[in-house]
């Protein structure tokens, strides 16, 4: 008869003592005495469930990596876009890689993978939101380069947004009135501000496909530690 998980009930390894599916430690029964005495020596250190996340060596992991990735990917940095997503997956993987070192046993489930990476991308999501906003505060009012920005601004919805909008059926009017909106303070300021959020959201989406992924490779390189 084999033996199966009392959590998610998938067939056990001979002799395993953890569930390779979920992590969960499993109580093992020895065939003879000589065996059953040695047996006790494998519990001699403290067993942690593959499926949860010891969050304080998971932070100081996590906040290592996360902030400066980051910082990396604020608004006028050459990462911004498809690139700073994928380097923030990266970091998130990078980041279950660190922490897989320390635990016992050495590898997590996908789910805690993923949280770890959802925590990642929080982190460096508001720290890329936040770099973004120091930059353009610097930009406008320490290096007064704001004629600048605002000249390209200007350009921007001039040219792309009229185009597109005439494109999609806009009358004249309405193309005039939304250009009004844009080119104002409250416009420009609103429409940077949900740029910079969507930016945040999607790293953090981006972070936890990466932790996720990550505890998905390097558990199948590792095998539970008896």
């Amino acid at each position: 008869m084999e033996n199966t998980c009392n959590r998610c009930h998938q067939t056990l390894l001979a002799e395993s003592c953890y569930c390779a599916s979920c992590g969960l430690p499993q109580l093992v029964y020895a065939a003879d005495g000589a065996t059953g005495q040695n047996s006790p020596e494998r519990w001699n250190e403290a067993v942690r469930d593959a499926a949860q996340v010891d969050w304080k060596p998971a932070l100081r992991v996590t906040l290592a990596i996360a902030i400066p990735a980051g910082a990396l990917c604020f608004i006028l940095s050459p990462l911004l876009g498809i690139y700073g997503l994928l380097w923030m997956a990266v970091a998130a993987a990078w980041v279950v890689m660190l922490y897989m070192r320390s635990q016992r046993p050495a590898w997590i489930t996908l789910g805690a993978g993923a949280r770890i990476g959802l925590v990642t991308g929080l982190a460096g999501g508001w720290t890329a939101a936040a770099a973004s906003a120091f930059t353009l505060f610097a930009m406008r009012f320490i290096f007064h380069h704001g004629n600048e920005f605002d000249d390209f601004w200007q350009n921007q919805v001039s040219e792309k947004v009229s185009q597109q909008w005439a494109a999609s059926g806009y009358d004249a009017q309405q193309i005039l009135t939304a250009k009004a909106m844009l080119n104002s303070p409250e416009g420009r300021s609103g429409l940077t501000i949900t740029v910079i959020f969507l930016m945040a959201m999607a790293m953090v989406v981006f972070a936890t496909a990466g932790g996720a992924l990550g505890a998905r490779m390097l558990s199948r390189r590792r095998q539970p530690e008896i």
